[in-house]
């Protein structure tokens, strides 16, 4: 349903460029534009996870190649959109918008054709209900017997639901929802069991599992805070800088350099899979090489080598203003080359393979099995919230300084290197923060066989 909402949205998209005239277009565009996010915000969190159940965990061989499916999978995401930035973009500047849009309506549209012919070979999970009123059921549970102490109890509710084929290992943390589970006077009198009133203990372990998250996800707020300098200041950047190739005339045009994330990693997954995981997998021991959280915590130690170089470049380039004396020129090209920003683009592509491909992992392997396509969505709002902050970081940092750091018409007397500091710096402390909660997380554990 979701995919038939993008393609709808992307024909309508066409149509209101070739077929409704200019001055009647807005609002025909902005309707498709909303269609087509409404169809993305239900295909996005669904079909990573749907894919990723594919993978049977009951057998070791599927279960190790789940753990390599997220980097195949986020390759081809990049794979999509590299190709989407150097041929798309070409055919709406050189042939026409029309066919631009039609070219994604048309591979949407094959797309959908290939899912649906091979609809009867795919693992369906049965509907087991909304996971939100259970975690609401263990929430109210365990404020009713707020006052009770399990050895004033009939025992522990310890029989997991039908549905549930491994059920989730008991846990230290969170110790006060383990109330839901006691058994008191009224449960054993009224004969039946109310669900809001008392809860299995694996109900409990699932609603810890999402608590548990709640931490991870706040300190990744600030790694999505620097990906989002991808497509504002570095763009500002390169637009300043001498950006022809060679001897020709031939410009690239600023966002152009946005390409480059996607192709290091394209470049770095397969390494990753076929030389990194294999070598830390001996040096570790562990069946992945390298934790999920570690893997993730990787990310963000490249995301503020990011900020250092961009830092580092962008005094540089300010300072080549100021000695060629174009401080109060900012139409004026800075005689520098835009390659000085590939390391800057190239450490963001590195950062991206390590922490966006271990938050895809972590948000789906370690939330109830029921609620993994809210995890994929959970993943997805670290991106969505960090944007909003980096908007809001740079209204506050205005507020402050006026517009001396960050001025709008003038990159060259502005100090875009000291907002590059403050975000190596939040992001370091960020880093601190997050080593200190992975350092106690917990991970997911099902019970062995005969365990109670």
């Amino acid at each position: 349903m979701a995919m038939i909402f993008f393609l709808w949205g992307l024909v309508l998209l066409v149509i209101s460029v070739e077929s409704i005239p200019l001055e009647h277009r807005l609002l025909a565009f902005f309707l498709a534009l909303y269609v087509i996010n409404i169809g993305e915000g239900g295909h996005r969190p669904c079909i990573q996870t749907f894919a990723a159940d594919q993978f049977d965990n009951r057998l070791p061989e599927e279960k190790a190649a789940k753990s390599s499916f997220f980097n195949w999978w986020y390759l081809g995401i990049v794979l999509g959109a590299t190709t989407s930035i150097l041929v798309v973009i070409y055919v709406q500047d050189n042939v026409g918008w029309g066919w631009g849009f039609a070219i994604p309506a048309i591979v949407v549209a094959l797309a959908l054709g290939v899912f649906l012919f091979r609809k009867d070979t795919y693992r369906c999970q049965d509907p087991v209900g909304s996971p939100f009123t259970k975690v609401a059921q263990v929430m109210v549970a365990a404020f009713r017997k707020r006052r009770l102490l399990p050895e004033n109890g009939w025992g522990m509710c310890v029989k997991a639901e039908d549905t549930v084929i491994h059920p989730l290992a008991d846990t230290n943390q969170f110790r006060f929802l383990d109330k839901a589970t006691i058994i008191d006077e009224t449960d054993v009198l009224s004969g039946k069991s109310n669900q809001w009133r008392l809860c299995t203990v694996n109900q409990v372990e699932q609603v810890k599992l999402l608590l548990r998250l709640v931490p991870i996800w706040l300190s990744c707020l600030m790694f999505a805070v620097v990906i989002a300098q991808l497509s504002t200041f570095y763009t500002k950047q390169a637009s300043t800088l001498v950006r022809t190739i060679g001897s020709t005339n031939f410009q690239l045009p600023p966002a152009s350099l946005q390409v480059l994330p996607g192709l290091t990693i394209l470049i770095v997954v397969p390494l990753y899979e076929r030389i990194l995981i294999p070598t830390s997998r001996r040096l570790t021991g562990h069946p992945y090489g390298i934790t999920m959280l570690q893997r993730i915590g990787f990310g963000f130690l490249f995301s503020i080598l990011t900020m250092t170089v961009s830092a580092i470049v962008e005094t540089k380039r300010v300072r080549v203003a100021t000695e060629h004396g174009l401080l109060d020129n900012p139409k004026v090209v800075v005689p520098m080359r835009v390659w000085w920003l590939v390391p800057q683009y190239v450490l963001m592509g590195v950062s991206d393979v390590f922490a966006i491909v271990g938050l895809q992992e972590l948000f789906y392997d370690q939330v109830p099995e029921e609620m993994r396509s809210m995890g994929a969505a959970a993943y997805l709002s670290v991106l969505g919230v960090g944007s909003f902050i980096s908007s809001a970081l740079i209204s506050v940092i205005q507020g402050i300084t006026g517009d001396e750091w960050l001025k709008g018409d003038n990159l060259n007397r502005a100090h875009l290197d000291y907002f590059y500091w403050v975000l190596a710096c939040l992001s370091g402390l960020s880093l601190v923060l997050y080593v200190v909660l992975a350092k106690g997380y917990v991970y997911k554990e099902v019970q062995r066989d005969g365990e109670v």
